[in-house]
């Protein structure tokens, strides 16, 4: 961070305090560090091997052969127009901001509870999938765990609360962590590649493109029987949900060094690496079954299965400590990712009890109370929602449907609002990432379409209760707005706001003991 000037300090905390907002976090995040958190969310280990089944069991080799390019394509879609946005407005709980700029007050709320739903999901989905690795590959076999909700959630409690207090004694720590998973990441999948690979009783490259169709009973029922075509594209859900989160990098926009330029570039690149060696990673895994029929009855099991019936027993051991940890680490990075979100609805006035949650520590430079707060409601969540089972489908992917519909709603709002904000008086100057006219609306069109289609598979059987959950919220929505919000709620400052805000601004980076913009 050597090259980090006074001068590019100063500059950065006046593109903030031109957004109407003070120098109350630490920029303490390198570029690297940046584009770590939001790769780490991404977490190839956590999604690309939790939610595996729903390639395997689904359309076969080629849901990963041919369907994970074209999942990874539909979120780089996403990640490619958001970059655009962000290195124009480069702050906290970025997309809250931008719905509320490039739209209005109420596009910037809906945004913003879209986003902070999702956040809070995927962090409960997160760690819940990491639970069941642990169960999986520890927890049963060493430990004689059995799964109960009580076992759940204490588990979910421990490693959530861990997470929430190391964010909670600043991001230089987080930072470093996040900094060490990204490298982490990289290396585990990698190795797990080679290891399937020195595995795999011979290579049929032909199974990467062969479409089958393992719904119903010969795919253990992971989905219901439907017909090839759809099963291809159910199995998009899998790079889709997978490679998600990369929103983190704008959300600690206020505490990345260049945020102008090191977000966009943190925001792109997370998704194509992830991409990349989330690729490596699988076809080696897909070459190592013995049997693509065996593989698909196993279900949700197949990843542990193979990697029992393939793999060394401790060279086994020793990938999964590190998926672990990767996965833990991907937790982490969603606190984060979480809390920034919770902090810059509130510094608004966008939630009950904003004064709290909108309050920074002067010792450690972290809003103590958002963090504390997502974590909390995020296990809340699971706990809830494991104590109903909605027919016999597991918990788990309906957490993970909603999460996607949520997140991608809130990323689709703003991109889609830029479509017609563009060289307006809304949104008439461009950051230093610049796509150009042309290259941005393309890509918000493509975000409309891509949109529309995760929606329709993520509401299809045994997810039909997320159409329900996702109908019910947005009505929930409105009579919130409508009731109560719409007269209280004046969203982000803009224009003579800003201005007035100035003596405030001042105030709120003495009280944390931050002079770097003066």
């Amino acid at each position: 961070m050597s090259d980090y000037t006074d001068l590019d300090k100063k500059q950065d905390v006046h593109i903030l305090h031109s957004m109407g907002y003070a120098q109350e976090l630490e920029r303490r995040m390198s570029s690297f560090s940046n584009f770590a958190v939001s790769f780490s969310i991404i977490c190839i280990l956590s999604g690309g091997i939790n939610s595996l089944a729903q390639a395997t069991s689904g359309a076969g080799g080629a849901a990963i052969g041919i369907g994970w390019p074209v999942g990874c394509f539909i979120s780089l879609v996403f990640a490619i127009a958001m970059a655009q946005i962000s290195s124009a407005y480069p702050t906290a709980g970025g997309l809250y901001h931008w719905g509320s700029i490039l739209g209005n007050r109420f596009t910037g709320w809906l945004t913003a509870w879209f986003n902070l739903l999702g956040l809070v999901t995927v962090l409960g989905a997160i760690n819940v999938g990491t639970y069941y690795f642990f169960m999986g590959s520890f927890g049963t076999t060493y430990f004689g765990l059995t799964d109960t909700t009580t076992v759940r959630i204490i588990f979910l409690v421990i490693i959530t609360g861990a997470q929430a207090l190391v964010n909670h004694m600043g991001i230089g720590l987080t930072a470093k962590l996040t900094d060490f998973s990204g490298y982490l990441i990289f290396a585990s999948s990698i190795a797990l590649a080679v290891v399937c690979l020195a595995a795999a009783p011979s290579y049929e490259f032909g199974r990467l493109f062969t479409l089958a169709n393992y719904s119903g009973e010969v795919g253990g029922n992971v989905w219901p029987s439907t017909s090839g075509a759809w099963v291809f594209l159910l199995g998009l859900l899998l790079p889709i949900y997978t490679i998600t989160g990369y929103d983190a990098s704008a959300h600690t926009s206020e505490e990345t060094v260049k945020a102008a330029e090191s977000v966009p570039r943190g925001m792109v690149a997370s998704v194509l690496w992830s991409a990349l060696f989330g690729y490596i990673m699988l076809c080696a895994f897909v070459l190592m079954l013995p049997n693509m029929d065996d593989a698909a009855k196993q279900g949700w099991n197949v990843f542990f299965w193979a990697m029992d019936s393939q793999v060394n027993p401790i060279v086994k051991d020793i990938l999964y400590l590190a998926i672990l940890v990767s996965q833990w680490l991907c937790g982490l990075a969603t606190v984060t990712s979480v809390s920034r979100m919770i902090f810059a609805f509130s510094r608004d006035g966008g939630l009950p009890a904003s004064k709290a949650l909108s309050k920074v520590s002067p010792q450690y430079r972290t809003p103590v109370a958002a963090i504390w707060t997502g974590s909390i409601l995020s296990v809340l969540f699971v706990w809830g929602s494991s104590l109903v089972t909605i027919g016999d489908t597991p918990v788990y992917t309906i957490v993970v449907s909603c999460t996607v519909i949520f997140l991608f709603f809130s990323f689709a709002i703003p991109i889609t609002l830029g479509l017609f904000a563009w060289g307006t008086s809304k949104w008439d100057k461009m950051g230093p990432w610049n796509l150009g006219e042309g290259v941005f609306k393309l890509f918000a069109v493509l975000t409309v379409i891509a949109m529309i289609l995760i929606f329709i598979l993520g509401i299809q059987p045994p997810n039909e209760w997320a159409l329900y959950i996702t109908v019910g919220f947005l009505l929930v929505t409105a009579i919130v707005w409508f009731g109560f919000e719409s007269r209280r709620f004046k969203g982000p400052p803009i224009g003579a706001d800003v201005a007035k805000r100035q003596a405030e601004i001042a105030a709120a980076e003495a009280a944390v003991g931050e002079s770097g913009g003066h």
